[in-house]
C-alpha cells in the first residue's frame, strides 16, 4: 500500500520507465535457505547413521527403524529450531521498534542528527540532505522505518515466518532424511543395502549442491562437490567408527 502511494507522487515520466522495468532480483532467499538447512542435514545425519549402522553389521529393518526415528526426531528438533530462531527476530525487532519510536519523540534532534549522518556516509552534502530530513520529521512512520533499516540494518519481518520456517525446514529434512533409507526398504542385507544407499544419496547430494550453487549465487558444480564430499566424509566416518567398535 505504501509502495503504491508513494509511486502515485513519481513523475509521469518516472511512473512509465518503473512500468516497463522488470526487476530480476532473486527474492526468495528466507526459503531457500531454510530448504537448505532442512535437505543437507537430512541428506547427510541419517545417511550417516545408516551407514554406521550398517558397519555394526545391523539388519536392514533395524538399520530403517533406528533411521525413521533418526528422521522424525531431527524434523522435530530442526523444526524447533528454526521456529526458535525465527521467533527471536521476531521478538528483536519489535523490541528495537519500541525503543526507536521512543527516542524519536524524547529527542527528535539527536534522531535527525543520525538520519544526516547516515545520508552524508552515502557522500550526499549538507545542503542536499538538510531537505531530507526535514521531510521525514514532517512523516513519524517514514522516519521511524527509515531508522530501522538504515541505522539498525533490521527489516520488517513476517509475521508467519516462524511457522514457515518450522514447517520448510522440518519437511525439507523428512524428505532429505528419506533417501539415504530408501534402499533398506528392498534390500534385506545391510551390507547390500549401505552400497546402494552410498550411491543413491551420493548422487542426491550432488543434485542439491548443485542446486543450492545455482540459488545462492556460487559455482554449482564445486557447490555439488563440496556437498558431497561433506555427506561422504561423515558416512565414511561412521562406517569406520562401527566397524573399529563392532567388528
Amino acid at each position: 500500500m505504501a509502495g503504491t502511494q508513494e509511486t502515485t507522487r513519481l513523475e509521469p515520466e518516472k511512473q512509465r520507465l518503473l512500468k516497463h522495468h522488470t526487476e530480476k532480483h532473486f527474492t526468495a532467499g528466507e526459503v531457500v535457505r531454510d530448504i537448505i538447512i532442512g535437505v543437507s542435514d537430512g541428506l547427510t545425519v541419517p545417511f550417516a547413521l545408516a551407514a554406521g549402522l550398517s558397519g555394526a553389521n545391523a539388519s536392514s529393518s533395524i538399520v530403517l527403524t533406528a533411521g525413521i526415528a533418526e528422521v522424525a526426531a531431527g524434523a522435530i528438533s530442526m523444526g524447533l529450531g528454526g521456529y526458535l530462531a525465527a521467533k527471536s527476530e521476531a521478538d528483536h525487532y519489535a523490541r528495537e521498534l519500541r525503543r526507536e519510536q521512543e527516542e524519536i519523540v524524547t529527542v527528535p534532534d539527536i534522531e535527525a542528527a543520525e538520519v544526516a549522518e547516515i545520508l552524508a556516509q552515502y557522500g550526499i552534502e549538507s545542503h542536499e540532505y538538510a531537505p531530507v530530513v526535514n521531510a521525514l520529521r514532517k512523516r513519524p512512520q517514514a522516519w521511524l522505518d527509515f531508522m530501522m533499516k538504515f541505522e539498525l540494518g533490521l527489516e520488517k519481518p513476517d509475521p508467519r515466518r516462524a511457522l514457515h520456517s518450522a514447517v520448510t525446514i522440518a519437511v525439507a529434512y523428512v524428505l532429505g532424511g528419506l533417501v539415504p533409507l530408501v534402499p533398506y526398504m528392498f534390500i534385506p542385507k545391510a551390507t547390500d543395502a549401505v552400497v546402494a544407499s552410498v550411491v543413491v544419496t551420493l548422487v542426491a547430494l550432488l543434485i542439491f549442491g548443485y542446486a543450492k550453487g545455482h540459488f545462492t549465487g556460487n559455482k554449482p558444480f564445486r557447490s555439488a562437490l563440496q556437498t558431497a564430499l561433506i555427506g561422504a566424509i561423515a558416512s565414511a566416518a561412521a562406517f569406520a567408527m562401527a566397524k573399529a567398535i563392532h567388528p
